[in-house]
């Protein structure tokens, strides 16, 4: 196997974790990353929070949990073995009304379950020594939370790829996957790239490319967009760690919260709109294509019609900032509209099944020599390196892909 080829398609930061993986553990297997853009970390990856999950939201035996609490141990090593950034400042996850209670409680335990460390419940007073401008009536508090630069990260793994002899091909968009005997054969128009096997790592196109290669229709990818207002300079004192709501249990979105970021900024946000594009990081971009598909796949009727009123809730939040900022006062009753300004908007890659139902774990597919993942939301820059371990353990170690 040390002679083969492996392609990867996608060079966001599960992708790039990926390729770097299998250089470390194959060496003399050449690796060659295939990205549409002419960059690495455009997409997810780029409009990432830079939040370090600790692993609090994910329920106990579920690929997410397990791969999260790997991610951050190897993650934070690799980052201080680099000098990127990585600074635990601490999450509270706070509640702010009775009815939340309940949820905070089972919160707490699934985090104790999967071993969030240091992680306890903290009072009204408390609340106020950790965050004096934070509002709330009880928490839990994750000191080893933490925030880095994900987008340096991944080019960091671009550059162990090269030095390892592999490729980062910028600039190929994937339009065709065949096999052809003994391997492979992957084009972008004209051009051909020929490996003996094959990791799909496509995010916001997953499904269209594993579709490529042969692989089943579902899940299909539905993107939501997801906007962020920023504090003001003179505001980011309001401040000093992450503050999360209790998140609802129906939906895989984690709610308007305050984010400091490592270039002393601070967001707020994001909501979670659908976007009328897959790359549709404005309200004014839209794709026929992309409306068209999403139209004729009946799972997304079934999520519209169990969750048309949160959609409208979220969408009068993107219109109106004074609505937007309405969740957020929640939080830091102090903080009014004049105290932010529009920031940037991310999109996510939402897995959806045809009932309905918004795919909530990783979901990774084997089609013969492919390896297809399908669902890689959030914490997956948190795991990108333990989901990489996964990843090659299936695709060189004959383990079974889920």
């Amino acid at each position: 196997m040390a002679d083969e080829t492996i392609g990867i398609v996608g060079a966001g930061i599960v992708g790039l974790a990926t390729g770097r993986e299998i250089a470390l553990r194959r060496p003399g297997t050449r690796v060659v990353v295939l990205e549409k853009e002419r960059a690495v970390a455009v997409h997810q990856t780029g409009h990432n929070s830079g939040v370090v999950h600790a692993g609090i939201y994910y329920a106990p035996g579920s690929l997410k949990a397990d791969l999260c609490v790997r991610g951050v141990s190897v993650l934070r090593e690799y980052c201080q073995d680099r000098g990127l950034p990585y600074a635990e400042i601490g999450k509270l996850v706070v509640a702010v009304r009775e009815d939340e209670l309940g949820r905070m409680e089972n919160l707490y335990e699934r985090a104790r379950n999967n071993h969030v460390p240091e992680l306890r419940k903290v009072s009204k007073e408390e609340i106020r020594e950790l965050e004096p401008h934070a509002g709330g009536i009880a928490a839990l508090h994750s000191p080893r939370t933490a925030i880095t630069d994900y987008p340096a990260i991944a080019r960091e793994f671009a550059k162990d790829i090269e030095a390892s002899g592999g490729e980062v091909r910028q600039g190929f968009p994937v339009t065709s996957i065949t096999d052809v005997p003994g391997g492979i054969e992957v084009a972008s128009g004209q051009e051909r790239v020929r490996v003996d096997r094959l990791i799909l790592c496509a995010g916001l196109h997953s499904d269209s490319v594993a579709r490529l290669a042969q692989d089943k229709k579902e899940p299909r990818i539905v993107p939501f967009r997801g906007e962020y207002m920023l504090l003001r300079p003179e505001r980011t004192g309001l401040v000093r760690g992450l503050i999360y709501p209790v998140p609802d249990p129906r939906y895989p979105f984690l709610g308007v919260h305050f984010t400091p970021r490592v270039d002393g900024s601070v967001e707020v946000g994001p909501n979670a709109v659908l976007a009328l594009a897959r790359e549709g990081y404005t309200l004014g971009r839209i794709s026929p294509k992309d409306l068209a598909g999403l139209a004729a796949y009946p799972g997304s009727w079934r999520m519209a019609a169990q969750h048309w009123r949160t959609g409208i809730r979220e969408y009068r939040g993107s219109l109106s900032r004074a609505a937007f900022m309405k969740d957020a006062q929640l939080y830091v009753p102090g903080v009014g509209v004049s105290d932010v300004v529009r920031g940037g908007a991310g999109v996510r890659a939402q897995a959806l099944d045809p009932d309905g139902t918004l795919v909530d774990d990783f979901r990774i597919h084997q089609v013969g020599r492919i390896t297809a993942v399908r669902n890689a939301p959030s914490p997956a820059a948190t795991a990108s390196m333990a989901i990489a371990e996964h990843l090659v353990d299936a695709v060189l170690g004959g383990a079974s892909a889920i």
